[in-house]
């Protein structure tokens, strides 16, 4: 796939369609394991991740980590899904006091809402998502491979 944005499920996206759209991001990443999740306040990213998680096999409850920072979530025998929330955070230090390279390079799902955090952590292999909001139950959703 070349380096641009595409769009999931060609076009606007409906609550309904998470699920369908969970699955086709599933296979663009092509086992990406750090996913990077862009959009505003509000825009439905913690929404899709907990599609995602579910499509990979989280039976528990998925929660935005705005506050912990960090979630940790089973996805069944050996598997693990990271959930990062950085909103809260104010320099690349914090992530390194976290340890956030070492989830990264677990080999296991780390979901990233509000990467720009990052800087200079950015994981150079990773699956980017950016989501906007086209209406109050819509969404265009796109995504591309660094």
């Amino acid at each position: 796939m070349p380096d641009v944005w595409q769009l999931a499920s060609g076009g606007e996206v409906s609550l309904e369609q998470l699920n369908a759209v969970a699955r086709e991001l599933l296979t663009a990443a092509n086992g990406i394991k750090v996913w990077l999740f862009f959009g505003e306040m509000g825009s439905g990213k913690t929404t899709l991740i907990k599609a995602i998680g579910n499509e990979v096999g989280v039976e528990e409850g998925m929660s935005s980590p705005t506050f912990s920072i960090i979630n940790e979530y089973d996805a069944g025998p050996g598997k693990k899904i990271y959930h990062f929330d950085l909103y809260r955070i104010k320099n690349e230090g914090e992530l390194g006091d976290i340890g956030a390279n070492e989830y990264f390079d677990s080999g296991q799902l780390c979901f990233v809402e509000w990467p720009e955090k990052l800087g200079t952590l950015m994981p150079p292999n990773h699956f980017s998502i950016r989501i906007t909001p086209t209406g109050p139950q819509h969404r265009k959703i796109e995504f591309k491979r660094a």
